[in-house]
């Protein structure tokens, strides 16, 4: 069983790891911010943040470790709507061929 704290403790570092530079965590800090910077920020954490466990994974802790307490921020609905989004084959759209007749 974990002390008191000692669970707090783990997840915190956890978190540190998750978002070494502290994208994610500084966006929560940002006043006024905004869906598409929101957008943006986890675009780049999302690329560039290397990490052995899956990225689901990490966006669920993400959320737990700041998104719960901060329900109505931008950034706690891109988390949201990453973990929803389907996981598929990703299709490129548009294009030369989709606007030109005949192909």
């Amino acid at each position: 069983m974990f002390k008191v704290g000692e669970r707090e403790e783990k997840m915190s570092d956890m978190i540190a790891e998750i978002d070494k530079r502290g994208l994610i965590k500084d966006s929560y800090l940002i006043e006024g911010i905004r869906v598409e910077e929101c957008r943006s920020i986890f675009l780049d954490w999302a690329l560039f943040e290397d990490h052995e466990m899956p990225q689901a994974e990490r966006i669920k802790l993400l959320i737990e470790a700041y998104g719960n307490a901060a329900p109505d921020h931008p950034m706690t609905g891109v988390l949201q709507a990453a973990l929803d989004a389907p996981e598929g084959e990703a299709k490129r759209r548009g294009g030369r061929k989709s606007r030109v007749i005949g192909g």
